[in-house]
């Protein structure tokens, strides 16, 4: 029996970055693997709704599709009286009362339906627009979900939230998280156990590093960091990390044979084996600190 069956340790594990190509994708798709290999039920889901590429790797067989959508005002003009409260109301100028015609922008209503709660003349009533599609999957025994969000869409997040609201309880939830520490970010880490911070040992890395610490701090979640191709660059994370108190949890040296296999779209666990035990120790350093927090009064 897996040891988050023992211990009922189901965790909502969410992969992070500051920024994009530090291999957040890497780590995320290879824990994945790693667990379910030793018996742990574990999903892999894919909030990176703009630019999705966990299936790259996974290459999971889909098995349903469901069609997301949001909520939208529309106006009954025969209705309307033209009083402007919607659009006082609205703080997204998503609907704005000009003369005597009320103009509707979809893509900037993020769905509070408070338009239609202020019309005092019941001229308004709620339509939906899809904004994207969620996938459903099985990759050798790891469970799969990633959303793909329309093109030109502005908003991920309601997607993202979408994507959440199907991770089940009785499992270990890898969260493949956008970069950055946006709308977005803060959806996909939102509600999550542990946040893992991959980053890289460069100016550009270590500067958004930070921006992402902030982040995580101020929703008070748990985390530690990731330092791939550690033997590149310098060693100020490392040092950040001592002055902050931040767990660092892994070093990934620089591979030729890792990035071969991300090349070509293969898992790194398979290039190096290595690795998935480096990942293992991860899931019980991610655990035993966990209990740890739990035991604090």
């Amino acid at each position: 029996m897996a040891t988050a069956e023992k211990e009922g340790m189901y965790m909502k594990i969410a992969v992070a970055s500051g920024k994009g190509g530090t291999g957040k994708t890497t780590i995320a798709t290879n824990l994945a693997v790693s667990l379910s290999s030793q018996g742990h039920r574990v999903l892999y889901a894919d909030c990176d709704v703009e630019e999705p590429n966990g299936h790259i790797f996974l290459k999971p067989c889909i098995r349903r599709v469901e069609h997301v959508g949001v909520p939208i005002p529309d106006v009954d003009a025969s209705r309307c009286s033209n009083c402007g409260a919607c659009g006082e109301m609205c703080q997204f100028s998503a609907i704005v009362c000009i003369n005597d015609r009320v103009l509707t922008f979809p893509e900037l209503c993020h769905g509070c339906n408070g338009c239609i709660l202020v019309c005092p003349e019941s001229a308004i009533r709620e339509v939906r627009r899809e904004i994207g599609v969620i996938e459903w999957g099985n990759s050798n025994g790891v469970e799969f979900v990633h959303g793909t969000l329309r093109i030109g869409e502005a908003m991920a997040a309601p997607l993202i939230r979408a994507v959440k609201e199907h991770l089940p309880a009785d499992a270990i939830s890898i969260i493949d998280v956008p970069p950055g520490t946006s709308c977005p970010v803060i959806e996909a880490v939102r509600d999550t156990d542990f946040v893992l911070l991959v980053t890289e040992p460069t100016p550009f890395g270590f500067n958004d590093l930070q921006l992402a610490v902030e982040m995580v701090r101020a929703l008070k979640l748990q985390f530690g960091i990731i330092i791939n191709r550690c033997d590149v660059g310098n060693d100020e994370v490392r040092r950040y990390c001592i002055r902050e108190n931040i767990p660092l949890l892994l070093e990934i040296p620089d591979d030729r044979r890792i990035a071969e296999a991300y090349s070509r779209g293969q898992m790194a666990v398979e290039a190096v084996p290595a690795i998935r035990e480096q990942l293992l120790e991860l899931w019980n350093a991610m655990v035993s600190r966990r209990n740890h927090f739990q035991r604090q009064p």
